[in-house]
């Protein structure tokens, strides 16, 4: 389990987050959701140890994040954040590789050799395997990083709107993967997610945020509700049951 504990967060005069304080369940998919400058992306930064932590706490199965080594933090948790601008030539395979490296120490082993290429499959990255990172597009730049993250192989895993540049069809794919993964191997996946509907989709916790506060927690069916929504969004919509999901209608 993640514990936060009265984490509060300021840029200048500007309060991002205000004492939050949530337990994010072990093992599964949460989702952050919430409006522009809710705070969803600084709150997991601060989880990743991005940005210096000036109030309250973070733990990580009773272990606090601030007086953890940062070698040990690197095995128990990885992160993509929005701003990945790696603009060197590197290959595919080789930045798969890198994520690895808190493992085989520049020395791999077959066993790394193996996960790289299960992430290759997995990830749909043949075609791209060998390409340097400077010759793909957004999209699929965004799948290699993410790619990368899952060959860390870490019980926590933290993702900031990793649909960035993703069109419908590998966003779907990815979100299914992410599931997949997530469970098989019995992993804590945080994610910042802009799409609602994706949450609905496939989250098993949301915990939705406003102006640095935590205004939801629970389960999608609990989350999403009319009146929830319009709380959060200030937007009229429809919330549909489909297939046992919610579907939130608010394009028309």
């Amino acid at each position: 389990m993640i514990e936060i504990k009265n984490v509060s967060y300021k840029i200048g005069e500007q309060q991002i987050l205000n004492n939050v304080s949530l337990n994010i369940p072990q093992n599964g998919i949460t989702a952050l959701i919430g409006a522009n400058g809710a705070g969803k992306s600084t709150l997991l930064s601060l989880m990743a140890r991005l940005r210096p932590l000036v109030s309250g706490s973070i733990a990580y199965n009773g272990r606090d994040l601030a007086s953890t080594p940062t070698a040990e933090v690197a095995k128990i948790l990885s992160i993509l954040t929005q701003e990945n601008s790696i603009h060197s030539r590197i290959s595919v395979r080789d930045l798969l590789m890198f994520g690895r490296f808190p493992y085989h120490k520049g020395q791999p082993k077959p066993e790394d050799y193996a996960i790289i290429d299960n992430a290759i499959n997995q990830f749909q990255l043949h075609d791209l395997a060998q390409r340097y990172l400077t010759e793909l597009s957004g999209g699929q730049r965004q799948r290699a990083l993410i790619a990368m993250v899952f060959c860390q192989q870490t019980e926590y895993v933290l993702l900031d709107e990793p649909l960035n540049n993703l069109d419908m069809y590998y966003a779907r794919q990815l979100m299914q993967l992410l599931r997949q993964l997530t469970h098989e191997h019995n992993r804590t996946t945080v994610v910042v997610l802009h799409d609602i509907n994706m949450a609905a989709a496939y989250a098993d916790h949301v915990i939705a945020m406003q102006k640095g506060e935590v205004k939801f927690s629970g389960s999608p069916d609990e989350v999403f509700t009319v009146e929830n929504i319009k709380l959060l969004f200030d937007m009229d919509v429809d919330v549909l049951d489909y297939q046992g999901k919610k579907l939130i209608v608010h394009h028309i």
